[in-house]
């Protein structure tokens, strides 16, 4: 019982972007913490996949490994590790974790989580042939598999940004979307189509989502970009300054909570850049935020703040980084 509601409070976390959510998902596993070797095997899992959502990548990591040690033929526990150290820009370690997948015969993740790194590389076209290889699968044509194809067509969107390939990116985010819609897929096209100078398709976009910080955002900036070209009519404007509103007030009652200015960094970063137009203050955020977390868009937004600042150390910074973690990605060499 205690697990089916610790999961339905996550999806609830992840579909309306609320935090609050994991906090009653956490709350509900209150009987095993702290965790040891006698947690059982499922609810370690499932603590660190919550940890994980509030960015306790530490915690989230060792309670994994401990959950492995225990049970080293849990698929789940392998996937949420290798994406765990991926976030945090440890390509190698992630590689581990994905080939754990393949030694228990988990062939379809193992495959998917390598090319994900390869991506991440820079190995585009290894990346591009392994996920398409994958998706021409018949068992993945059974429309039942459609979450799998969803996630599938998202990370070959994903490699085809990173190579430079914007037609084929939005090819393959509009192919994820028709899978089956997710706030993750929602956002991350959101950003592309803001990047692609396609502001005026993201209302439309967003009309349906719950209205989290990210979607608040995507809003405002889409709002800015458009007002950038043509004044607003007077009830948009309104609304878009209402979003900003609500917004800054969020932002603002999330710093008032010890210890979680890291975890909104990245979003309060691009609301620096974006919307209020205060470079210096979106780079203090963008670098705080690559301390917790160093995906793609954590080193485009530290990029483009540097650059909007023109703080040509910062700039070094992110070539250095990019170097350590091994990452590659052409809108991040556009934007330096």
């Amino acid at each position: 019982m205690a697990l089916e509601a610790a999961r339905g409070y996550l999806d609830l976390a992840r579909t309306q972007g609320d935090a609050r959510y994991a906090g009653y998902a956490m709350g509900v596993l209150q009987a095993w913490t702290p965790v040891s070797a006698a947690t059982p095997n499922e609810v370690l899992v499932m603590h660190a996949t919550v940890a994980q959502f509030l960015h306790d990548f530490d915690g989230a990591e060792a309670t994994l490994k401990m959950a492995l040690a225990q049970q080293p033929g849990n698929a789940q526990g392998w996937l949420t590790l290798a994406t765990i150290q991926r976030v945090r820009g440890r390509y190698t370690d992630s590689d581990a974790a994905c080939n754990a997948l393949a030694r228990i015969r988990q062939n379809l993740y193992a495959v998917a989580c390598l090319a994900e790194n390869a991506g991440l590389r820079g190995e585009h076209q290894n990346a591009r042939d392994a996920l398409q290889g994958l998706l021409q699968n018949p068992v993945l044509q059974d429309p039942r598999q459609g979450a799998t194809r969803q996630w599938l067509l998202t990370t070959v969107a994903e490699v085809e940004e990173r190579a430079g390939r914007p037609a084929e990116a939005d090819a393959a985010y509009r192919q994820a979307l028709a899978a089956g819609r997710s706030g993750y897929d929602v956002i991350a096209y959101s950003d592309f189509l803001l990047a692609q100078n396609r502001a005026d398709e993201v209302p439309a976009l967003l009309k349906a989502e719950p209205r989290s910080d990210a979607v608040l955002l995507r809003l405002a900036i889409a709002a800015q970009r458009q007002a950038a070209l043509r004044p607003l009519p007077a009830k948009a404007a309104q609304a878009n300054q209402r979003d900003i509103d609500e917004l800054k007030a969020r932002f603002e009652a999330a710093a008032q909570r010890p210890g979680t200015t890291a975890l909104h960094a990245r979003e309060q970063a691009l609301f620096a850049l974006h919307v209020q137009g205060d470079a210096a203050h979106a780079l203090t955020l963008a670098r705080l935020n690559v301390q917790l977390q160093r995906e793609p868009i954590d080193l485009l937004v530290l990029t483009r703040a540097a650059a909007a600042a023109n703080d040509d150390a910062a700039r070094r910074e992110v070539k250095a980084l990019m170097q350590e973690i091994g990452l590659r990605d052409a809108r991040v060499d556009a934007a330096l």
